[in-house]
């Protein structure tokens, strides 16, 4: 009866060792849903981009008014009679700095520190 009872206390223990350990067990399965779950992600950002892709293809060979705006927007094409003005928007704080590192001190030949624009003033 001993015999039997030890038998199978050690057969329980296989069984819960098996559960941890090995091809199968707890954490293994837990790694592979981890995994699924990231290629799930990984998948559906492809389908997106595969669908904008097949968007832009279906646009382009409908017409040509897709070419045309890309033509504008990525090489900065016009029309005939047409003029392209580009604004450049400066912000107030890289306008502090440019100023600032306009006013960098040097000395000139006399040994005096003067600024570079008191030396524009100076030299127009």
């Amino acid at each position: 009866m001993k015999l039997l009872l030890l038998l199978l206390s050690l057969l329980l223990i296989l069984l819960v060792v098996g559960l941890w350990v090995g091809p199968g067990s707890y954490p293994e399965r837990w790694r592979i849903e981890e995994r699924s779950q990231v290629q799930e992600l990984s998948n559906t950002k492809r389908k997106q981009e595969i669908n904008k892709m097949q968007a832009e293809l279906d646009d382009v060979s409908s017409g040509n008014a897709a070419i045309e705006e890309r033509a504008r927007s990525q090489l900065g094409m016009t029309k005939k009679g047409e003029t392209f003005y580009k604004v450049i928007l400066q912000d107030k704080t890289s306008a502090k700095t440019d100023n600032k590192s306009n006013e960098i001190k040097t000395l000139d030949a006399s040994g005096d520190s003067k600024s570079k624009l008191e030396k524009e003033k100076e030299n127009d």
